[in-house]
């Protein structure tokens, strides 16, 4: 392999944390085939965001600069990136698995006579290639995908495949690439961006979350959970399920169609771990997990296990939190 180029996401100046994520999926992909790795920054005004990136273990950073992507529209992005693609030569481009990246990456893949591999959670490499792993039937199943034909071959990364804190820092040199963009070639008008309504709680910003799931059985069981995460100074957060039977707001709801979330402690209690939850919270520095289930997949990303009641466990930890904290 030749190069890894890595196309990071930034909305209003502001990087996407799955950014990031993809980025040390590059990097590891780039030392496994002992080739290079790069990354590509597209906006306007993009120069702070292009330093910062610099500060990174790369060869290079493109910052793709042009007045046309100060707006996204997924012609002048799809445009913009083809002629970088075309110019940096990589035999492999990641993306973020993004909304941004479902609407325009398969397009960009298709000038090449390519497809995008979508929603990767991981790779290994046979004879200096690598091979992609994607979960079918709800990650029921693993699927390996071998890109075929002549390079680049395109791949987007699911969050929190990849953990951002192992990101290796460095010194790389920044180039600024003017792509040739015409207005007339632009068919979308950019609106005003969608902007969700305030979250009255951001789970994304807590260091430790206790999560439950349908462990619990009902509604009326869920104080045993919340007064564990009193006794931690956590957030309390939960599962699918228990939000959509409205015993917890779908605020505080983590995975696929929730909050992704990356605290340094996320314990989860009573989930047994759908591929829909561990999306969502597989990013976590350390994972605790409490099931009775020795068998629940929630054990097989977890740090810590404890096999056993909830009913049993959950409040002989709270005694013991508050003990320690005398």
């Amino acid at each position: 392999m030749s190069g890894v180029l890595v196309i990071m996401e930034q909305r209003g100046g502001a990087w996407s944390r799955m950014s990031w994520e993809t980025l040390v999926a590059g990097q590891q992909l780039a030392k496994q085939t002992g080739s290079t790795v790069s990354a590509a920054v597209a906006g306007q005004g993009i120069g702070a965001l292009a330093n910062e990136l610099a500060s990174k273990r790369l060869d290079k950073v493109y910052a793709v600069e042009h007045q046309l992507l100060g707006a996204y529209t997924a012609d002048g992005y799809t445009s913009a990136l083809e002629h970088l693609v075309r110019n940096a030569s990589p035999d492999i481009v990641l993306f973020p698995h993004t909304y941004q990246v479902r609407d325009f990456a398969p397009k960009l893949a298709t000038r090449f006579g390519q497809v995008l591999i979508s929603d990767t959670i991981g790779f290994r490499v046979e004879g200096g290639a690598p091979v992609f792993a994607r979960q079918l039937f709800q990650g029921k199943l693993n699927a390996d995908v071998k890109a075929g034909g002549p390079v680049p071959h395109f791949a987007s990364v699911q969050a929190g495949a990849f953990r951002a804190d192992q990101l290796e820092v460095g010194t790389a040199a920044v180039e600024t690439f003017a792509p040739a963009l015409s207005a007339d070639k632009i068919r979308a008008k950019p609106d005003t961006p969608f902007r969700e309504s305030t979250r009255a709680v951001d789970l994304t910003a807590a260091d430790i979350i206790v999560s439950v799931g349908r462990g619990i059985k009902e509604k009326d069981n869920i104080p045993i959970v919340e007064e564990l995460a009193q006794a931690l100074g956590a957030e309390l957060a939960a599962s699918r399920p228990i939000c959509d039977s409205g015993w917890l707001p779908m605020e505080r709801q983590v995975g696929s169609s929730g909050q992704t979330v990356s605290p340094k402690v996320y314990m989860a209690v009573g989930i047994s771990g759908a591929i829909q939850h561990l999306v969502g919270m597989k990013g976590a520095k350390t994972i605790v997990a409490i099931n009775k289930d020795s068998n629940a997949p929630i054990f097989e990303v977890a740090d810590y296990g404890i096999v056993g009641d909830l009913f049993e466990v959950v409040p002989a930890l709270v005694e013991e939190v508050k003990k320690a904290k005398l």
